[in-house]
């Protein structure tokens, strides 16, 4: 199935977050990724089979990855200024999403994309300024306690 988004005023975007700073603005976009995934992390821990196991408490969010997932991340995205992910730490996870020899697959991570695509995109979308704005006069309020200062 194809998707198709059209994307509105990314040239402004752009400019908004150098106008904050390297720093300033990959903290921006982290936070706003990391809370628009947090719903779909929420479902993908609710569809998750129940196992003996941590699968569910494994399911997380966030943007450090392991030694080899960060070569692997390299190696297929190129240089990517901020990237935010949602996955399970557990060993299980893949054998439980797609099956194995012998056993059915039983998707979690997959249904939960597929349901709350839509309303990440969304998220960001309404999130995003307001998240730039607040950053940007924190640093004008900032600048100017140093700038009464001395």
């Amino acid at each position: 199935m194809k998707t198709t988004i059209s994307i509105e005023g990314l040239k402004q975007l752009d400019e908004s977050l150098f106008d904050l700073g390297k720093t300033s603005a990959k903290a921006v976009l982290r936070r706003v990724g990391k809370a628009a995934l947090e719903p779909m992390r929420a479902d993908a821990e609710a569809k998750a089979p129940r196992l003996e196991g941590n699968l569910q408490r494994s399911i997380a969010v966030g943007t450090k990855l392991t030694r080899r997932q960060a070569r692997l991340a390299r190696k297929d995205e190129g240089k990517a200024f901020v990237t935010v992910y949602m996955g399970a730490n557990d060993p299980a996870a893949v054998p439980q999403e797609f099956g194995a020899k012998g056993d059915a697959p039983q998707p979690f991570m997959r249904p939960a994309w597929d349901s709350g695509k839509d309303r990440l995109l969304k998220t960001i979308a309404d999130t995003l300024g307001d998240e730039i704005m607040k950053t940007a006069k924190r640093q004008a309020a900032r600048a100017a306690k140093l700038a009464a200062k001395g």
